[in-house]
């Protein structure tokens, strides 16, 4: 059902695009001096920073590739797995030089620099960097944002913990990291002030031993909740094993459908819908709509309102429904909804962040940091660059941002 109702989305998507080109083109002269792709067989590559096994952020990227490979019978796409930065340049000369690829996504932060000099070797060609902030006239940026759902988990997290203690286990200190983290805090904040955020860094995306360790260390000192950026159900395994043994830990899980790999204890989570993107993205290339001349000012940041991701453990399971009777039992005094169940509050913050104005944002002011700087005016809300650069963390991390 999910896959069937994603797909006519994204097909009437697909019709509305190619129409809408086609009136403008019809209408306005264009200066185009590059070949338009329409009609043709586009070639899509793709380099992921993990294995597409890791069943986290490679794993996702690579179903958004496949199903548009399945929807788009113009489309042919290759990738290659487990790309170091350091080799992204060579991978990504190959891809457009021995694969013949017309488009070229970079899946990795780390990938940014070389993306943009590709670009520059390869100017009829066009690519597309994940999670970076540098474009040029062949190369745009595209992103699902989370931090939206990392503020809901927040908000179940400080209802459910018992010792006040909740932990982190954290790949990189990059700003989409940092973000996670604050968004999930500030959601702990605001039904429970007295719990606190302890963070351990581990300077991977996937080493789920590494995981594990840094899960067993918070749970030793006390943290009974548990969160992760790490492609791998390794903590979500850890916090089982620890309720099996009768020592309730509940965690929530990251990017990819992980709920079954801790009935018990996976609470939430978020889910990533790239499929959404890619399409919009490569139907748009196939219409002509974007060429190597126009990408300079395309910057996807999508989020609950475009679809572009999903509150959940599990797809259309927003809420573990083990954990629904005592979420609606417990209830807090809100300045702004006065006494709901922290169930409600969290449909309530669901619904607003999912309209097309979106009324609620949690990075509004205000927010101070934990060395009591003030860092966002009360009523005022964080803007783009101050959330993709962010380098500090809430008052209630104890923890710091490495430099």
């Amino acid at each position: 059902m999910q896959k069937e109702a994603t797909t006519v989305i994204i097909v009437a998507l697909i019709i509305g695009v190619i129409v809408g080109y086609a009136v403008c083109y019809t209408l306005t002269p264009r200066v185009v001096e590059k070949e338009v792709i329409v009609g043709k067989t586009i070639k899509a590559g793709f380099i992921y920073v993990g294995p597409i096994g890791d069943y986290g952020w490679t794993h996702a990227h690579d179903q958004g590739r496949l199903f548009c490979e399945e929807i788009f019978p113009w489309l042919e796409t290759v990738y290659v797995e487990s790309v170091s930065e350091a080799d992204a340049p060579r991978i990504i000369d190959s891809l457009i030089t021995e694969e013949g690829c017309d488009v070229v996504f970079t899946t990795s932060f780390g990938y940014m620099d070389a993306t943009i000099e590709a670009g520059e070797r390869h100017p009829d060609k066009l690519f597309f960097h994940c999670s970076g902030y540098m474009r040029a006239p062949n190369v745009g940026t595209y992103f699902a944002e989370f931090y939206q759902l990392y503020y809901l988990n927040g908000l179940m997290a400080g209802a459910l913990t018992n010792s006040n203690k909740i932990g982190y286990v954290a790949a990189h200190p990059i700003p989409e990291v940092v973000r996670h983290i604050n968004a999930f805090a500030l959601g702990i904040k605001e039904v429970n002030p007295n719990a606190t955020v302890d963070v351990r860094w581990l300077y991977a995306w996937y080493n789920p031993s590494a995981a594990r360790e840094a899960a067993e260390a918070l749970i030793a000192e006390g943290c009974d909740v548990l969160a992760f950026t790490e492609d791998s159900p390794t903590v979500i395994q850890v916090a089982q094993e620890h309720y099996d043994a009768g020592e309730p830990v509940y965690v929530f899980s990251h990017y990819s459908p992980m709920q079954s790999f801790g009935p018990d204890v996976c609470v939430s989570g978020q889910l990533v819908h790239w499929e959404v993107i890619y399409a919009d993205i490569l139907s748009k290339i196939y219409a002509g709509y974007y060429n190597s001349t126009n990408l300079e000012d395309v910057d996807y940041w999508w989020m609950l309102r475009e679809g572009a991701v999903e509150l959940g453990g599990e797809f259309g399971v927003p809420i573990n429904p083990k954990f629904i009777p005592i979420l609606n039992s417990t209830y807090i005094d809100h300045p702004e909804f006065g006494n709901i169940s922290v169930y409600e509050l969290v449909m309530k913050r669901l619904e607003q962040m999912s309209e097309d104005t979106v009324v609620f944002d949690p990075f509004t002011g205000p927010i101070y940091d934990n060395e009591g700087n003030l860092r966002v005016e009360a009523g005022r809300r964080m803007t783009h660059d101050e959330l993709w650069t962010i380098d500090w963390f809430v008052d209630n991390i104890i923890a710091t941002v490495p430099k």
